[in-house]
């Protein structure tokens, strides 16, 4: 990132130097102009070279950031653009780029509800205005789902704040089976969202928890406290689990059956990056995981119904199995009624 970030210094470095026609510029003077740049951008002596640069000027002359510069050699020593005028700040937007901008318009559109994103519209609209010069008789046509009746949603700032500017939490929290709220003092980490729902990654005392956002009643910061920075990633801390309980247990290799019929959107959507597919029967087929076993999981796999069958390991089948025996006896206790 670093580099790249370096590179486009040079690059408009060296445009901002040929864009000055009061004087010449040899390739000396843009290195020492890009030397120049970086150290003021960086704040340290960044050596560029005669080769970087040469790359630089071809770089800037080719498609492959879209700007063909015109640049020349004239008296065999000093660069100029050969268009009056020219300058890579004022590259014209292809109508293909138009396209590419406004879908991402659309989509970053579908935020719009949540606060983290509210002070994003009036930056959105500009950028509407000025990549797609008419809106009316355009609708969106890319829907993304999203509860907008969920509660805690304006706890995302709030929330968000206070992981990056590492505060101690105070926070009264509730959850369904709780009979009275808790005060817990915790050490924000993580903002997790999963199936339109939002969780809190936590480190409380000597472990972590997850909190859901529509069960927070009250969040303070506690200045006074030292904040605990446990440098959570998430993709290494959800890696062995579906969704977002996660526990200090080892993940388990779960084996399963899914029907024929089904078997195409399980393979194209697989239950979690480790699934691989053990074999075909003669109605199905057989795949596994290796994950921690969790409520998400269990609610993925009765979501399927009669279509999956647990084969290993036992504890699990035999779970699934009383679950789905307590599901029958629910209809059968209807049907009984009627």
């Amino acid at each position: 990132m670093a580099s790249n970030k370096n590179a486009l210094i040079r690059y408009k470095t060296i445009d901002q130097c040929l864009r000055n026609t009061m004087r010449k510029w040899t390739l000396n003077d843009l290195i020492d102009a890009c030397s120049d740049a970086l150290y003021e951008y960086e704040g340290k002596d960044v050596y560029v070279s005669k080769r970087t640069v040469q790359l630089d000027i071809q770089m800037m002359r080719s498609d492959k950031l879209g700007y063909n510069a015109p640049i020349e050699v004239y008296q065999r020593k000093y660069y100029r653009y050969a268009e009056e005028g020219y300058s890579i700040m004022n590259i014209p937007v292809t109508e293909n780029d138009v396209k590419v901008m406004n879908n991402a318009i659309q989509v970053l559109r579908q935020f719009k509800d949540f606060s983290l994103f509210r002070e994003m519209d009036g930056v959105l609209q500009r950028l509407e205005d000025s990549v797609y010069s008419s809106q009316e008789n355009n609708r969106a046509i890319i829907h993304l789902d999203k509860n907008e009746q969920l509660k805690g949603l304006q706890l995302i700032d709030p929330l968000y704040s206070a992981i990056q500017k590492k505060k101690v939490l105070e926070i009264t929290y509730k959850s369904f089976k709780a009979r009275q709220e808790n005060i817990l003092t915790v050490h924000p980490q993580l903002l997790k969202e999963f199936n339109n729902r939002w969780f809190l990654i936590v480190y409380h005392k000597t472990d972590f928890m997850n909190l859901a956002l529509d069960r927070i009643i009250k969040i303070e910061e506690k200045d006074e406290l030292e904040y605990i920075d446990k440098a959570v990633n998430g993709d290494e801390y959800f890696k062995n689990v579906i969704g977002v309980t996660v526990s200090n247990s080892r993940p388990k290799r779960i084996e399963f059956w899914i029907e024929k019929r089904l078997a195409p959107y399980v393979i194209t959507k697989p239950f979690h990056h480790t699934q691989r597919l053990i074999k075909e029967t003669e109605d199905g087929f057989i795949f596994n995981i290796l994950v921690q076993i969790n409520f998400e999981l269990e609610r993925v796999i009765l979501g399927y119904g009669e279509s999956i069958k647990v084969l290993k390991p036992e504890k699990l089948r035999d779970k699934i199995s009383k679950q789905l025996g307590r599901a029958y006896n629910n209809y059968k206790s209807v049907n009984s009624d009627d």
